[in-house]
This record gives C-alpha cells, sequence and structure tokens, in this order.
C-alpha cells in the first residue's frame, strides 16, 4: 500500500501550517493524528503560545466549517448546543443551532467554564449528537472538538472531569519556542504578519476528498495481535500501578490503537512497529491517569509514570512482512 493520499495530506498541511506558525512541527503532526483518527484533542500550553491560531489555520488549510466558544465562568449549556426558540409568526418554536454543529469546533480555555458546560459537550464528543430539549440532533461526520486550556494551576480555572478527559483521544502539550524562532515570530510581525487577517493569507485549501481518501488509507494498515496484546497489557498495567489513583479505561486502549495505526502511516509503513504503540502513548494516557497524592507530593508526573509503565511491560517481536 502507498499511502500516497496520506503522505500528500502530512505534506500538504505542514507546509501551509508552517506559513503561520513557527516551532510547533511536533504539535502539527499531532493534530494531523487526531484528523486521521476522526478523535478529538486538548491543546495545553502557556498564554500567547498560538494554540488558537493553530486550530483557527488548520480549519481553514482543511477546509472545514469552523466554529469557536469562548468559555467564560458564565457559559451555559444552550450557549454551545442552541435551543428551540418560539417564532411568533409561525406559532412554533424554531431550533437556533448552537456552535456545535460544525466540522471543527474551537472551544478556547475549555477550564475556564464551570463543569457543568463542560459536560455539555460529552455526548457530542462521543455520540455525535446533541440533545436539545429532549431531541437527539445528529451533527456533522466530520465533527471535531479541539479544546485549548491553560495549565490548572493558573488562577480562574476549573478542572476538567474525569469522564470528559476520557473522551479527548490526545492532550497536545505546546512547549515555548527557542530563542532562535522566538526571533523569527517577531521577524515576520515586523514584516507585516497579522494572525487577526488569517483568513486573507495566502494559505491553499485541501483538495476535496482528500482528507477522506487519507483516512481509508489509515484504517488499512496491518497491525499483528501480538501489538493488539501489547496496547492492552499497557493500559492494563496502568490500573494496578503504585502510583496511580485511577488507571486507563479501554477507551484508551482503543485510542492507543487508533493513534498507533495513524502514526505508522504517517511514517511511510503500512504495518505498525511497537514503537509507534510506545510513541502513541503519552499524548493518549498523559491526561486519563490520575496521580495518588503521595506520587505528586513525590515530583511524578503523568508523563513520568507513563514512561515506567512502558518500560515494565515487554517488548513483543513482530515479523514483518
Amino acid at each position: 500500500m502507498a499511502l500516497q493520499h496520506f503522505s500528500n495530506l502530512c505534506t500538504h498541511v505542514r507546509g501551509e501550517l508552517s506559513k503561520v506558525l513557527i516551532g510547533q512541527a511536533e504539535v502539527v503532526d499531532q493534530l494531523l493524528l487526531v484528523l486521521a483518527c476522526s478523535g478529538h484533542a486538548l491543546i495545553e500550553g502557556e498564554p500567547g503560545l498560538a494554540k488558537t491560531l493553530a486550530v483557527k489555520a488548520l480549519a481553514r488549510v482543511c477546509g472545514l466549517e469552523f466554529r469557536r466558544v469562548q468559555c467564560t465562568p458564565d457559559l451555559m449549556p444552550a450557549d454551545i448546543t442552541g435551543t428551540n426558540v418560539f417564532n411568533l409568526g409561525t406559532n412554533s418554536f424554531d431550533l437556533h443551532r448552537g456552535p456545535i454543529f460544525t466540522d471543527l469546533l474551537l472551544v478556547d480555555e475549555i477550564n475556564r467554564t464551570p463543569p457543568r458546560t463542560q459536560s455539555a459537550l460529552l455526548e457530542a464528543m462521543e455520540e455525535g449528537q446533541a440533545s436539545i430539549d429532549g431531541v437527539c440532533h445528529h451533527l456533522p461526520p466530520s465533527f471535531t472538538v479541539l479544546a485549548t486550556q491553560n495549565p490548572i494551576e493558573f488562577e480562574g480555572t476549573y478542572p476538567l472531569p474525569e469522564a470528559q478527559l476520557d473522551r479527548f483521544l490526545l492532550k497536545i502539550r505546546i512547549q515555548y519556542p527557542s530563542e532562535a524562532q522566538e526571533v523569527e515570530i517577531l521577524s515576520r510581525y515586523d514584516q507585516g504578519f497579522d494572525p487577526r487577517r488569517l483568513q486573507s493569507m495566502p494559505l491553499e485549501v485541501l483538495p476535496e476528498g482528500l482528507l477522506s481518501a487519507a483516512r481509508a488509507e489509515v484504517a488499512e494498515v496491518k497491525v499483528e495481535p501480538t501489538l493488539c496484546s501489547y496496547a492492552v497489557s499497557i493500559v492494563r498495567r496502568t490500573r494496578d500501578w503504585p502510583a496511580i489513583a485511577l488507571g486507563a479505561s479501554p477507551r484508551a486502549a482503543i485510542g492507543l490503537f487508533f493513534v498507533a495505526r495513524a502514526l505508522a502511516a504517517m511514517d511511510g509503513r503500512d504495518y505498525m512497529l511497537p514503537d509507534d504503540i510506545k510513541t502513541a502513548a503519552l499524548p493518549v494516557l498523559r491526561h486519563r491517569l490520575m496521580l495518588k497524592p503521595d506520587a505528586t507530593l513525590d515530583g511524578l508526573t503523568p508523563d513520568l509514570v507513563v514512561q515506567q509503565v512502558l518500560s515494565s511491560v515487554d517488548i513483543p517481536q513482530v515479523y514483518k512482512k
């Protein structure tokens, strides 16, 4: 299998986003993985690291219908899903659809809105539908949530509930750029770059049908049964690990499988290797683990614990055809 469509997708998106973003190659690749797996992602980073700009540019390049929710402490569930409004002219109720009815929904600073409103996304993310006044309304087939958040320790934020965290396929962490990259950012602004004029930038949109064709190619990547067992062993090991109070769910094993398969395709292979699973483990598992208080006091982080778990699971021998 040539994986030509997926290769073209990666080349196109990387090239176009490089016109907007500087020094975020790993972030762009992880966003590509989310699109390839038809999942959702939580993007975490300190303020000012272009989280919102990355999502807006991705929607523009992929030609996806884009809506945005700016989360605030007074945001209500109906502000996201929509509501029925009485029409005096027809003497009936009309549905005013909320921003959730779109292809790509940017939920900006999701941890600045209360848990009740955060939970309004649960049904949409898992079932692809929204319930309004007891009636289910289906969302577009390509519905994707990309939510940004500032680190929890920042003032005025609310931790996301575990049930909602588990709906996110990946947790993407954006790091500070290097000094040279930061200088280049300033140089671009000096040359007239303005993120507020993203729609007027000469970004080339994906050819029609390329995204769906790339997803079909990823689904054809061959996976040996031993690798399925390897992924399950990693996830199950988190449930009895000494430093972990709440381990990963079966949904995490499914996510690990999908992301590893997409990583194999991104590497130009039509077969999966154990390294694909190991690479996928951090972004797939880091937000699904709840550490014990004493482990946190000892300086452990979810990333460190995931690395410990990986080192404790035997790597299977895979026969490559």
